[in-house]
């Protein structure tokens, strides 16, 4: 008995389809790109939400207060135009607070640098315990500006203070850190430097460490020594992180307020303003005066001051990264060119490169 058995016809094809590989779309491939393009702007937008609510609202509403006569009683105001910032322009006070302001800012910001690039040269050295030398130079960042403010001013008191009664056991005059203005505005860097040349530090010492250690390998056996190696490798490298490191210290020094606060009991930037700084004189007169319309205005004049310095040292940063950060040769608009046909050109290949189809018997 012999039996035959049939191919079975119908069942074959739908399997053989249903294993065919899908064929990418047009639309599939036009979604893809919108979704590369449109997806990094999603995940940063919870910060820039948070930032228009919390920053950006307050900032507008300053600029509007601004130009008020603002009546606190009545929470309302009157428009009275540039009025506030001519008032703010034309007081002695203004420029005093001013020139105090730039004199702590040079004081604590230029020697802060020196002594932070040196310290992290020598942590970048193959020294013992080094973990422990990088974790003890941040410790005085995370102390408090208040407990800080306070232990200095009470170092450099005229009387009493530690520093005084130090230099008069060596045989020499006390320094009236508080009636001279120089003096004062030296004892506030102090405070300054003491606070924020660990922070600057450890991100001088982080740019170190990214330094390829195949170059002072090299120089070694060229003959240079450790001085020479630091000037023709070490500081040609950290360019793009002094300028970094240069604009948020020139923020943060423009905007000092703790130190000049708590320098003495009053806070009212001495007797005659030796140390008032333009926060310190902002804050007297919103606070002290309840003037928030001139508080607002003399608000965003520094506001101004820092925007415009921050601009020149942006300019100053785009040519220095461009020159030793990035070794491109191309322009910009040559590499958006480049990069926008070869996108092209693999939505092209997408969409006219079909998948072979299965067959079988």
């Amino acid at each position: 008995m012999t039996s035959t058995l049939e191919r079975p016809t119908g069942g074959a094809a739908p399997a053989a389809r249903a294993r065919e590989p899908r064929r990418l779309g047009v639309g599939r491939s036009r979604r893809s790109a919108w979704d590369l393009k449109l997806s990094p702007y999603l995940y940063i937008s919870p910060f820039f939400i948070l930032f228009a609510i919390t920053g950006l609202f307050p900032i507008a509403y300053t600029a509007v207060i601004s130009f008020m006569d603002w009546d606190l009683v009545r929470n309302s105001g009157e428009f009275i135009g540039f009025d506030q910032y001519a008032w703010v322009l034309s007081q002695p006070k203004f420029w005093i607070a001013l020139r105090n302001t730039f004199s702590i800012f040079l004081l604590s910001s230029v020697p802060q640098l020196l002594l932070a690039i040196f310290v992290a040269a020598m942590l970048d050295q193959n020294i013992r315990a080094k973990t422990f030398w990088r974790m003890s130079v941040l410790i005085p960042y995370v102390m408090a500006p208040v407990a800080v403010a306070l232990i200095f001013s009470n170092m450099f008191g005229d009387q009493y203070g530690v520093v005084n009664t130090t230099l008069q056991s060596l045989g020499l005059p006390a320094v009236p850190w508080h009636s001279d203005a120089f003096a004062s505005h030296i004892a506030i860097a102090t405070m300054v430097n003491f606070r924020w040349t660990g922070y600057n530090t450890l991100i001088l010492l982080a740019a170190m460490q990214a330094i390829p250690r195949e170059y002072y390998e090299a120089a070694t056996v060229d003959g240079a020594g450790k001085i020479r190696q630091f000037f023709s490798i070490t500081l040609p490298s950290l360019k793009p992180t002094l300028i970094f490191v240069i604009i948020t210290a020139t923020i943060g020094g423009l905007q000092i307020f703790d130190e000049p606060r708590m320098y003495d009991q009053y806070g009212t930037g001495g007797a005659d303003n030796q140390w008032l700084t333009v926060t310190l004189w902002l804050y007297n007169i919103g606070w002290g005066e309840w003037n928030f319309g001139r508080a607002a205005a003399l608000a965003w004049i520094l506001f101004l001051i820092i925007l415009a310095i921050g601009a020149i040292n942006m300019f100053v940063t785009r040519s220095l990264v461009r020159d030793d950060g990035t070794r491109d040769p191309r322009s910009r608009r040559e590499r958006r060119a480049q990069a926008r046909a070869a996108k092209e050109r693999m939505e092209r290949d997408a969409m006219t490169t079909a998948p072979g189809k299965e067959t079988t018997r």
